[in-house]
């Protein structure tokens, strides 16, 4: 847990700075911390850390209402500009592992069980092209009186040193070849039959089965190159990048939100069930169609959808959601989804909502703790912060947070993708697969267009006990290597 402020407070200055963009801000941050967070033409970027939360394993019964706590002190007696009617909005950024004992080790080193930065600097825009900039910084009392004024002048130098980067455009990397290496296909569909078998015997009614592939990289590649075009690329998720020590970054393109949370107004959105989108438009009308009608996709869409209105309803009211399930279509894949709104008590944040609804049915199953036992035993690999809730959040309990979904860590040379296939009644091994393999496209494509040049996908070698049984797999010559410790 980080240690109290000791009577720092934090100050921020905002001006304006319609000429910044993205790409340059955080391509420029010098081995800093950065994020970026963004849905359509809404974006914020973020570098250097002003103040920092870190949960380090399960040191409390609550790790969401630790994080909680610990932002409202860091909140406390801003200093405010003279005249000032009320304290600069803060957000903190970051967010929480998959399962709350989560190690920090292997790839997941950078990643605690729960992380959250206040950015020195912060950059927001909006798709009327408007945009700030906000230089933070947290100080002792004998501070108070000047640092208003540098951090004008910081914020002021960094605006105009990256105005005058003109080129905005984000160039591919020349000359890196990637090695793709996939879970064993016989192994994981076996998983997948091992999965069936607990739903036919009532251990489960689901099981969302994650599988990995990793990219083995020969050269140096930025992280926010690989952003800039899966931003573009992704435009109606909820692409994030975050990257707490450099050369150790979380990026991906989730297409739902856990929570989202404004004055007291709930909004989520329960995705589940997939088809391809099809070449063409009538094809992908014909396959809407198909996903519509289909009764085990819409079974497993009701069961998210049921979940999370029956965990709202023990302390929202007011909770809407549509009568009937609408095809969200990406750009690789269509989903069924349902939105949900509601509205919450006066004292209740997002933080309190992800208590409750994570991990929800779509990155876990039901019920909740059969599931997560079971994905215990099945998946031979550390999960860390991969379908956990990542986002912000303010002291005001204001927030969104997505799952981490169409995720790879990045760690040196190696990238992790993670993607995973939601296990019912009626599930057919073959076509989870080809599911997952769709779900890796986001990432893949995104590397592709950074310049990786990717060899043809070769599938790693698990131990004959099978797929996360022993959770040791081999590697190339043939030791013993932990799944946690590839990376």
């Amino acid at each position: 847990m980080t240690p109290s402020p000791g009577g720092r407070r934090l100050a921020t200055v905002t001006i304006p700075a319609p000429d910044l963009h993205p790409e340059p801000f955080l391509s420029h941050a010098d081995g800093e911390p950065r994020g970026f967070w963004a849905r359509r033409n809404r974006w914020v970027a973020h570098r250097g850390v002003a103040a920092e939360i870190r949960c380090q394993g399960l040191r409390s019964a609550d790790r969401f209402e630790e994080v909680r706590e610990l932002a409202l002190e860091l909140a406390r007696e801003p200093i405010l500009p003279s005249g000032a009617a009320r304290a600069p909005e803060v957000r903190l950024y970051g967010g929480f592992s998959f399962r709350a004992d989560h190690a920090d080790e292997g790839a997941w080193s950078a990643f605690p069980s729960a992380l959250f930065h206040v950015p020195r600097f912060e950059l927001e825009g909006r798709a009327s092209g408007d945009a700030w900039l906000r230089a933070r910084a947290l100080v002792g009392p004998d501070d108070a009186g000047s640092v208003l004024t540098r951090l004008r002048r910081d914020a002021e130098a960094l605006r105009a040193e990256l105005a005058a980067t003109s080129d905005r455009s984000v160039r591919p990397q020349s000359g890196i070849t990637g090695r793709p290496r996939a879970t064993e296909r016989a192994a994981w569909e076996s998983a997948v039959d091992e999965a069936l078998s607990a739903i036919r015997e009532d251990r489960v009614t689901k099981a969302v089965l994650a599988r990995t592939l990793d990219v083995e990289l020969d050269g140096e590649l930025d992280p926010a190159v690989v952003l800039a075009h899966l931003w573009d690329a992704n435009r109606g998720s909820h692409v994030f990048l975050f990257e707490p020590e450099p050369g150790n970054a979380l990026l991906g393109a989730a297409p739902e939100t856990v929570a989202t949370l404004r004055d007291g107004v709930f909004h989520a959105t329960a995705v589940a069930g997939s088809i391809r989108r099809g070449d063409s438009a009538a094809e992908q009308a014909d396959l809407a169609a198909r996903l519509l009608a289909s009764k085990k996709d819409r079974a497993e869409q009701r069961i998210a959808l049921d979940d999370m209105v029956a965990r709202l309803e023990t302390v929202a009211h007011q909770i809407r959601t549509d009568s009937e399930p609408h095809v969200l279509t990406l750009p690789r894949i269509q989903h069924l989804e349902t939105t949900i709104r509601a509205s919450v008590p006066v004292g209740t944040g997002v933080l309190d909502l992800l208590r409750l609804l994570h991990p929800t049915p779509a990155v876990c199953g039901l019920p909740r703790d059969a599931a997560l036992s079971f994905l215990g035993e099945e998946e031979p690999f550390q999960r860390g912060w991969y379908a956990g809730p990542v986002g912000w959040f303010d002291a005001e309990g204001n927030g969104v947070f997505a799952p981490a979904l169409r995720t790879a860590v990045a760690v040196g040379h190696t990238w992790r993708l993670f993607a995973g296939a939601g296990i019912v009644e009626g599930s057919v091994p073959a076509l989870e697969w080809e599911e997952t393999a769709i779900k890796f496209e986001p990432i893949l494509r995104a590397l592709s267009a950074a310049g990786v040049a990717l060899e043809p996908e070769a599938p790693r070698a698990l131990d004959p006990v099978g797929y996360g049984r022993s959770g040791v797999s081999s590697d190339d010559e043939g030791s013993p290597v932990n799944e946690t410790e590839r990376l």
